[in-house]
């Protein structure tokens, strides 16, 4: 489970970079109960938080790198941002916004991995992360799909210290390996990575990507709200043994996440 405690290797923020701020603001307030605040538009920028109960639970921003889509960008809590980016260049992987400070509230940088999934971190200052995680409507999980799962969990064990538990999906789906920050239980674990064919990473051109998994009290009425709000459904609804009951789906502008009503214990 994810927690706000925010330990090194833990996801501590998300955001969407999305071509149309108000309309993405419009379809998640639709589909996850949030709230847009806005902080501020100019010509050069445009976006703000995503709250539930008043807690942020995300970010969002005008998309403006050229020629890039529409997704999220998941963050990882680090010690030391700078360290951090000389170990993923000794890894083999690539810069994509060099640490930088964001006034007091702490330092981020942005990478590729050297299969090709994009991520970023997060040193904190006066802001740890978000305020929710692992509730209705909030961040739960967070899933890497790649072309090389054995390299992806050697580089990501590097970088970021995790710790990997694998497990067989049924029906002969593969291996699915399980992420947990160094040091902690394995209750602590926060996310999967998971190998697949570049045919079936089409929605990234056949690299691979990070999505978020929110959770939902109610999967089949949350895939109601994403296609009545202009959004479509790649996967499920489908109930997954110890997992819950969850579904592959696409905003409006094909920005990829999963809803997740957990298996209640």
């Amino acid at each position: 489970m994810i927690t706000t405690d925010y330990v090194p290797g833990s996801p501590c923020w998300l955001d969407l970079g999305a071509p149309d701020v108000p309309a993405a603001a419009e379809f998640y307030g639709a589909v996850l109960g949030w709230e847009y605040e806005s902080m501020g538009e100019s010509e050069d920028m445009e976006g703000g938080m995503f709250k539930k109960d008043g807690k942020t639970v995300a970010g969002l921003g005008r998309l403006t790198e050229e020629g890039a889509r529409s997704a999220w960008m998941i963050y990882y809590s680090v010690a030391d941002a700078d360290a951090t980016t000389r170990a993923v260049e000794q890894a083999g992987g690539t810069v994509r916004v060099a640490p930088m400070d964001l006034d007091e509230w702490g330092r981020m940088a942005q990478y590729t991995d050297p299969q090709g999934g994009q991520f970023a971190v997060w040193q904190p200052g006066t802001n740890k992360g978000v305020d929710l995680v692992d509730e209705p409507g909030s961040l739960s999980w967070a899933e890497l799909y790649t072309t090389d799962a054995a390299a992806a969990k050697e580089f990501y064990g590097g970088v970021l210290g995790w710790w990997y538990g694998d497990m067989e999906m049924p029906g002969g789906g593969g291996t699915y390996s399980v992420v947990t920050p160094a040091g902690l239980p394995e209750e602590r674990m926060h996310g999967g990575v998971m190998a697949m064919a570049e045919k079936d990473l089409a929605l990234n051109g056949g690299r691979p990507y990070w999505h978020p998994v929110f959770a939902v009290t109610d999967c089949d009425a949350a895939v109601a709200e994403v296609v009545e709000n202009g959004g479509s459904v790649q996967m499920g609804p489908d109930d997954v043994p110890g997992v819950g009951r969850l579904a592959v789906c696409l905003d409006p502008s094909n920005a990829d996440f999963v809803v997740l009503a957990a298996e209640q214990s």
